[in-house]
């Protein structure tokens, strides 16, 4: 493929400044990135049950579990019974949970329109459509 080397060059320059900026973003707080991903997934898409978030995350469900117990010990998610199945736990983020997802959240907004000032409304679009196209057959 003639894109090969640099599409996977420019991927990772892109992926290892995303990760050094969302780090400094994160390290202001008392969240790991594991849970402020969590954070954001439950605040994107409300409460859910471990083997959903599980899946939106890439992860397993124990490593889910894990940072679900992390975000209840600091008061940012809780479980609650599912009122369908007793048996299901729904994650779901308390006030504070959702107030550090708000913050976050702009966080990502504002560096997305940061990235987006630099290129034109049709760049924009391409991208858009080539990320979404990505994303569905990939992810």
């Amino acid at each position: 493929m003639k894109y090969l080397a640099e599409m996977t060059n420019e991927l990772l320059l892109f992926f290892n400044g995303f990760s050094s900026w969302e780090s400094s973003v994160i390290r202001s707080s008392d969240l790991k990135v594991s849970e402020a991903h969590a954070i954001e997934v439950l605040g994107q898409h409300g409460k859910m049950n471990m083997k959903s978030l599980a899946q939106k995350l890439g992860v397993t469900t124990g490593t889910t579990t894990v940072t679900v117990d992390r975000l209840e010990k600091k008061d940012y998610a809780r479980r609650e019974s599912s009122s369908e199945d007793r048996r299901v736990n729904l994650i779901v983020l308390t006030e504070k949970g959702m107030k550090a997802f708000e913050e976050h959240h702009q966080y990502h907004l504002q560096l997305t329109e940061q990235m987006l000032s630099v290129l034109s409304d049709t760049e924009i679009e391409q991208l858009l459509n080539a990320l979404k196209k990505i994303n569905a057959e990939t992810f």
